[in-house]
């Protein structure tokens, strides 16, 4: 259920390429402005979320709750001027824990699919993972296009949807399958592929990381298709709460609004995976 993957994304322009910071992605029209909702009946957010999935949610030396998604709670408890909780679940109990009314919200990186449709009432989508290719430093290839690939090796997980991706929209390149994406990503490290093609998110981090040592980098992208990169991680509530669903909507379209989920963006993604 959750997402490892991103959507349509607009981007600001980077002024100097070289040393510019990435863009926080902005996932709300700014020139509508949502009406705020009666919250007369809503007198306070029981969020819930889990522990084990850095940098959405983990808890830090102390015990404590942290991440972009509690974050993200406490933030709009701040824009709704409402008081909230933060409670720790197992991910199997979260969507039940609002049908027996122990919480009132899921901010846990819970995926809008049709699936969990089924289960849950969702905001709309704060956070989305696009699918990006990495290449070698040094490539000598001009851009991640059909054309600029050609028959070249890709290196992507067996039985992802970024495998299936590359076989619709790149059929002359070469995908090279593998179990695991550590292993995908070695292919590309010691040059057995000319590309990697995976989850932008955590490629970022490892384009980053010791793991890599500087390998490689993004090249091109993001790619966004819905049919394959999802519809993005919406807050959860329980089917029929529509008084709490809208005053979240409400609270998220203004904190983009005025650049908060800007800089949590930028605070737990400083790497660049848009």
């Amino acid at each position: 259920m959750r997402v490892m993957v991103a959507l349509a994304l607009a981007l600001a322009p980077a002024a100097a390429p070289a040393a510019a910071p990435p863009a926080p992605p902005s996932l709300f029209d700014p020139h509508h402005a949502l009406p705020k909702p009666d919250l007369s009946h809503i007198k306070q957010i029981r969020f819930l979320t889990e522990d084990d999935y850095p940098p959405f949610n983990f808890l830090l030396a102390d015990g404590s709750l942290a991440g972009f998604n509690v974050d993200l709670a406490r933030a709009i408890c701040g824009e709704l001027e409402l008081p909230c909780t933060i409670q720790r679940r197992s991910w199997d109990l979260l969507a039940p824990s609002l049908n027996d009314n122990s919480g009132d919200a899921v901010i846990a990186s819970l995926s809008i699919n049709d699936e969990t449709r089924k289960q849950v009432e969702f905001t709309a989508p704060y956070f989305l993972t696009p699918g990006r290719f990495a290449m070698l430093a040094d490539t000598t290839l001009p851009a991640a296009s059909p054309e600029a690939i050609d028959d070249r090796k890709v290196a992507a997980v067996a039985g992802s949807r970024h495998e299936a991706f590359l076989k619709t929209f790149y059929p002359r390149a070469e995908r090279v399958t593998f179990e695991t994406t550590a292993l995908a990503r070695n292919a590309l490290r010691t040059g057995k592929v000319a590309a990697y093609f995976g989850d932008a998110i955590s490629t970022s981090f490892w384009l980053n990381g010791a793991e890599a040592g500087g390998c490689c980098a993004f090249k091109d992208g993001p790619f966004t298709d819905p049919r394959y990169f999802g519809e993005g991680v919406g807050i959860a509530v329980k089917k029929g709460n529509t008084p709490l669903r809208r005053a979240l909507d409400y609270a998220l379209a203004r904190l983009d609004r005025r650049g908060v989920l800007g800089e949590l963006f930028l605070k737990y993604f400083p790497l660049g995976p848009f």
